[in-house]
């Protein structure tokens, strides 16, 4: 499965701790064993699933898609608030 990041995904990484990274990656290599991992989301999020889990014991949710059946696309992080929000946000701007 290939797996791409968005620009702003990137972006968040590159400001994560090497232990957070850590944790994250073994949270993405979850969502690649589990595709279905994660909550689907309806409306203006369609075709976009969320998954929680924790970084260092704080909250955190990873939007991801499949543009194609072998293709992992990693869209945004961030912690719960306004995260919605900022996810929409993000998807307008980029279509």
């Amino acid at each position: 499965m290939k797996i791409y990041q968005s620009r702003s995904f990137e972006q968040k990484v590159k400001k994560l701790s090497p232990q957070q990274k850590n944790d994250l990656d073994d949270n993405i290599k979850t969502i690649a064993g589990n595709p279905n991992i994660g909550q689907k989301k309806k409306g203006d999020l369609r075709g976009v699933f969320v998954y929680k889990f924790k970084l260092q014991n704080q909250p955190y949710l990873l939007a991801y898609r499949f543009p194609d059946p072998e293709t992992l696309e990693l869209i945004m992080i961030g912690p719960h608030e306004n995260y919605y929000r900022n996810l929409k946000n993000n998807l307008r701007n980029k279509a």
